[in-house]
């Protein structure tokens, strides 16, 4: 990446981490970053190794000319729209640090919304639990749910061989290798094996259309198989419901995100094929339709 000339910073600023940050602020409003000064302050405070609470209190810190560069350099892959995860290689989740690059999905906050709803299902599920993973990307359903469930084991299926390295490094850093078991492969054409109390997936539901409407982070940086959901988006859930409940225990759960305008066509995905009884639909925090879930039955 090309670093930025001092010639190209106001020569009217100072080399203050209040000034730089103003400066950074600036160059993101014009580039139509959502988030600028959250992105700025994250970025330096990561490039120079301190809390963001370091750079509010310190705000008169002057710059050497290194640091300088190298935070001019950051800045500018974020004017061109590369995500902060991908700049930082980290992304911050369920209050855990996740690493993340360009093979995997970064975690979004709504997704906090399926963990709930899957812990919440098998809030009375008795030990040990058996969990299926479809898709797992960086592997931080699989991650938490193990953490959150000390009597757990997870399988978790993924095509990318790149997406299992990350999800390997993931289930290291956070100490449960010993109880997720990542399967590489198609989700579409592995045995599942099972039963398994819940099964649970993020699937790709973009509409092949639409993944060029997607905005710059997401359709220049991430991994366009993780978001095409096929002609209408559902390929994946067509697939995932017709099996899903041959792989559950009776009365296991399925549980699935979904985009805002999905559920309708999920339901009577699942209605469609009598398989599913307590079909329910999730809000997250901002007020959208995000997770579908149901029971299985097997009888």
């Amino acid at each position: 990446m090309e670093v930025l000339e001092e010639s190209k910073l106001d020569p009217c600023r100072d080399r203050t981490l209040h000034s730089f940050l103003n400066w950074a602020c600036h160059k993101f409003l014009q580039a139509g970053v959502a988030s600028p000064r959250l992105d700025a302050e994250i970025l330096v405070a990561d490039g120079l190794g301190v809390s963001r609470t370091e750079l509010m209190t310190h705000p008169e810190r002057t710059l050497n000319r290194v640091e300088e560069q190298m935070l001019c350099s950051r800045i500018e892959r974020r004017v061109l729209r590369e995500p902060v995860s991908h700049i930082t290689g980290v992304q911050e989740f369920w209050s855990l640090e996740f690493a993340v690059n360009e093979k995997v999905l970064t975690p979004r906050p709504e997704t906090e919304t399926l963990i709930e709803q899957c812990l919440k299902a098998l809030a009375k599920t008795s030990s040990p639990v058996q969990i299926l993973d479809l898709g797992t990307g960086s592997g931080i359903l699989s991650i938490i749910l193990a953490k959150e469930i000390s009597q757990s084991h997870v399988t978790a299926i993924e095509n990318s061989t790149e997406a299992l390295e990350v999800a390997r490094k993931n289930a290291a850093r956070h100490a449960v290798t010993d109880r997720v078991c990542f399967v590489a492969g198609d989700l579409m054409k592995v045995d599942w094996q099972g039963p398994y109390h819940l099964i649970v997936s993020n699937p790709p539901y973009i509409e092949s259309e639409n993944l060029s409407k997607c905005m710059p982070e997401v359709r220049q940086y991430e991994p366009a198989q993780a978001l095409d959901g096929g002609r209408d988006g559902l390929d994946y859930y067509r697939f995932i419901i017709s099996m899903a409940w041959k792989r559950l225990e009776e009365n296991g759960w399925l549980v699935l995100e979904i985009g805002h305008t999905q559920a309708p066509a999920v339901i009577a995905l699942m209605q469609g094929s009598s398989r599913y009884q307590d079909i329910q639909v999730i809000q997250d925090y901002s007020g959208y339709d995000r997770v579908v879930l149901a029971r299985a039955v097997n009888g």
